[in-house]
């Protein structure tokens, strides 16, 4: 995987453990879409303002078995999700298969804490079910 890829990576899932509003306001792109689970889709807006308000704690977040596929200017990332969360009051523990949708954004100048110019432009969770007997 690209150095600045795997950065990137490792930059999105601290931000979302530690609910860092300024460090996500740089990696997702202006108009970031992400889908939950259930199907709801939250704009960056939406996305950044469960952290501002609380409604979103996480006690761990981890990015893992990342795969990564290059094209020019944009990337795919397939990992897996796990989560220890807290939505609204609610457990929101899960184990998700993820899709991230990357492009390249700002001057990509490499610059400490802009993920090296990547953006994420969306993402997609589906909870991962038991493997069949």
């Amino acid at each position: 995987m690209d150095r600045d890829l795997a950065e990137f990576g490792r930059q999105w899932a601290k931000a979302e453990l530690n609910g860092d509003i300024d460090m996500l306001d740089r990696l997702l792109a202006d108009d970031f879409r992400g889908v939950g689970p259930r199907g709801l889709i939250l704009d960056k807006a939406r996305w950044l303002e469960r952290y501002a308000t609380g409604d979103l704690i996480h006690d761990s977040f981890d990015w893992t078995e990342v795969e990564v596929r290059r094209h020019g200017d944009a990337a795919v990332a397939i990992g897996v999700q796990c989560q220890q969360s807290i939505v609204d009051g609610r457990d929101a523990d899960g184990r998700f298969r993820a899709t991230q949708f990357l492009a390249k954004g700002g001057d990509g100048s490499g610059e400490e804490g802009d993920g090296y110019g990547w953006r994420l432009v969306g993402i997609h969770l589906s909870a991962m079910a038991e493997p069949l007997p």
